[in-house]
């Protein structure tokens, strides 16, 4: 089921309180504009009418695996969205929950967990990409997506791919799953930069994932840092 809703704060503030009445798994929330969206580390998700905002609910059960892996599932419900919409994009996962082209931002990913709920808030430039500082981003439509192609067209195709992927995460271990992704994802040796904190900036190259979904970084001397949050930026 798809609500859709003119004007919200957030779309996952608002799933949130539907949650904690009994929302089922399942519910979809989008909302034609935000006013109060955010990203992760509390940032300002920018909201111009045109894209995609939106927010479904997962219901944890006794057997599930890890909650947090339902990061890496919504990216690869996202990436299988993108590639439904522009099969030669060249879309890329990037750590730990967006999906880019080319370094360019086209979607981001926020859960939060309250009890057996898990609220997952996407966010997709469709029709339009918002002017970030100091970051690069794009839309499907600057990507040559059809007009035709809108928000609500986008989440349709999202809701079925989502729903499969979440069937894979209960149906597989986490190592396959893991594996899955990092075939979308950076390719092993790929320089990158990972920010975590105002003075804690760290480069290497991408090697892979540990087994609970940390991202491995190979420094310069050989070491391997082992990065469980922070801001990953691709270097060259």
């Amino acid at each position: 089921m798809i609500e859709t809703v003119a004007l919200t704060g957030s779309t996952n503030a608002d799933m949130m309180v539907r949650a904690q009445s009994g929302a089922p798994e399942g519910l979809w929330l989008r909302a034609e504009q935000q006013d109060g969206g955010r990203g992760r580390l509390g940032r300002q998700w920018l909201s111009p009418i045109g894209n995609l905002y939106c927010s479904t609910l997962v219901r944890l059960r006794p057997d599930d695996p890890p909650a947090h892996l339902l990061a890496f599932v919504t990216a690869l419900a996202v990436f299988d969205t993108v590639l439904q919409i522009l099969p030669e994009s060249g879309a890329r996962l990037k750590w730990p929950n967006d999906v880019h082209v080319a370094g360019a931002k086209l979607a981001g990913i926020l859960l939060e967990r309250r009890g057996d709920a898990v609220v997952v808030g996407i966010g997709m430039n469709v029709a339009l990409a918002p002017d970030v500082p100091g970051r690069e981003v794009t839309c499907l439509r600057d990507l040559g997506a059809m007009v035709q192609i809108d928000a609500a067209c986008v989440l349709e195709l999202l809701t079925d791919r989502f729903a499969a992927r979440v069937a894979q995460w209960r149906a597989v271990d986490a190592a396959t799953l893991l594996d899955v992704w990092c075939a979308a994802a950076h390719k092993p040796g790929e320089a990158m930069a990972v920010q975590r904190g105002p003075d804690d900036r760290i480069e290497g190259v991408f090697d892979g994932l540990s087994s609970d979904g940390a991202l491995r970084l190979r420094l310069a001397d050989g070491r391997i840092e082992t990065v469980s949050a922070g801001d990953v930026h691709l270097v060259g």
